[in-house]
């Protein structure tokens, strides 16, 4: 008896000792996942509309990670109803959507089945373009949203981009290297938050 007596002691020491480091690395982790997420909700809160974009080339490793965020995109019932162009080294065409367009600058257009009748096929592109709008400053690039030349995109460009049968653009992401600058200080204005959130 007194010889296993020592023996359970140290055996749950040692379970103490492991539970103990199972915690601290829990810990750890969540502090770790705490610095992930504070940078993405910098990214979401400190968003700009790129303006300065300068010529240089987007390579296919900064691209592929911010077309996979469009992919990854939320949508109703799972769905998934959208459909992503890269518009890329072609000028007349990439110049015909969005005039004056940077050189080396990639167009990605977001378009959904079903888009010109199923409001919740927008709201599904809209949630995508968010992503890949976000995925691509995350990634320091920057990014624009555009929606003003949609209509001339469907009725003009369709063809040329070879967007699937039944198929509508919903909204175009700018993608490409700009400038250094201030975020917070190339933020556009934003209302008082006061009178759009209200609560119960």
């Amino acid at each position: 008896m007194s010889g296993k007596f020592p023996a359970v002691i140290l055996a749950v020491c040692c379970l103490i000792s492991a539970c103990s480091s199972g915690k601290a690395n829990t810990l750890a982790a969540s502090a770790e996942s705490a610095v992930v997420n504070s940078g993405a909700l910098a990214t979401i809160t400190q968003n700009y509309a790129a303006s300065k974009f300068v010529a240089e080339r987007i390579t296919e490793d900064e691209l592929n990670p911010v077309l996979q965020a469009g992919v990854r995109s939320p949508s109703a019932r799972n769905r998934q109803p959208w459909h992503f162009t890269v518009v890329r080294g072609d000028a007349e065409l990439a110049g015909g959507i969005i005039p004056n367009i940077t050189a080396g600058n990639v167009i990605i257009v977001i378009s959904g089945e079903g888009a010109d009748t199923d409001k919740s096929v927008v709201l599904d592109c809209a949630l995508a373009t968010q992503n890949i709008y976000l995925a691509a400053q995350a990634l320091g690039l920057g990014s624009r949203i555009y929606t003003g030349p949609i209509d001339t995109v469907n009725a003009k460009y369709r063809e040329s981009l070879g967007l699937p049968g039944g198929y509508s653009a919903v909204a175009l992401v700018r993608i490409g290297r700009i400038e250094p600058v201030d975020a917070l200080s190339a933020a556009s204005s934003r209302k008082n938050p006061d009178g759009m959130i209200s609560g119960r």
